[in-house]
């Protein structure tokens, strides 16, 4: 990409499926095809020279689609808040926001009945958004997860954003209970976000939706039940603990960005 339109030897390489295109430039051309009429008649052209094949193999298509897309009834007309959510979100969260709910009403619940509210928030803080994590890259969960996962965009970009729906979901909701319960933001913000970026980390090497359910369940193992059994909050949660959250974090995501090309082969893993 170059200027403000694509140079005709990115898109002649693009026409003739050039697999040597890096994920990051494919990406960027495809992105700025959606929005550029220029680049897009570039395109057409470039295929009816370089590529008669493709032309033709379109056209007998559309010659036998086109009766019948006539006599179909037409589609209904997507709202546009609708084509933005789905930008953001895939179908999977749905259900796992209902989830994320129920388990933050019942940790309610349980700190009503223990008296200990603060200690429930942050015992549940760090691994509340792996359940959306997860979720976003379900494979039973998303109807259009292997053609998500074969574009360029299922790439860094995807699943940031993706991670970001889930964290404005899940914040608000911890706040919520957390002012209820008399937690402190402090303390259980920075584990949030530390381990959320760590689930982005390791899923670069084992696929996203692995990490997320393997941290989720090392941390029920390791700080969630020694907690529960010795009646007292592990020595990871405790405030002295917060700049080694802070180390973990700012490391994790210096990971995610030098391993940013990882993120766009993960398609058999996320």
């Amino acid at each position: 990409m170059s200027g403000e339109h694509a140079s005709r030897q990115l898109i002649g390489r693009y026409v003739l499926g050039d697999a040597d295109i890096p994920g990051d430039e494919l990406f960027a051309l495809e992105s700025h095809l959606e929005s550029c009429a220029v680049c897009r008649a570039r395109l057409a052209d470039t295929a009816a020279d370089r590529a008669p094949a493709v032309g033709l193999l379109l056209e007998n298509v559309w010659s036998e689609l086109e009766p019948a897309s006539r006599a179909s009834a037409p589609m209904p007309v997507e709202r546009r808040w609708a084509r933005w959510l789905a930008t953001w979100a895939s179908p999977g969260m749905v259900p796992w926001l209902g989830v994320s709910t129920l388990v933050a009403g019942l940790a309610w619940v349980l700190a009503e009945v223990y008296r200990n509210g603060s200690a429930v928030v942050l015992l549940l803080a760090p691994i509340l958004p792996l359940l959306g994590v997860a979720a976003s890259w379900a494979r039973g969960l998303d109807p259009a997860y292997e053609l998500v996962v074969a574009t360029p965009r299922a790439g860094l970009y995807l699943v940031l954003r993706r991670t970001l729906a889930v964290l404005v979901v899940v914040i608000p909701l911890l706040l919520v209970c957390g002012a209820f319960l008399h937690a402190s933001p402090g303390l259980w913000l920075l584990p949030c976000l530390a381990y959320t970026a760590g689930t982005l980390a390791v899923g670069g090497v084992i696929g996203v939706g692995r990490a997320a359910t393997a941290l989720a369940l090392l941390w029920a193992v390791f700080v969630i039940a020694p907690s529960i059994g010795q009646q007292r909050l592990s020595i990871v949660l405790d405030p002295r603990a917060l700049p080694v959250w802070g180390a973990v974090l700012v490391a994790a995501a210096v990971v995610v960005v030098t391993r940013s090309r990882a993120y766009t082969r993960l398609g058999s893993q996320l």
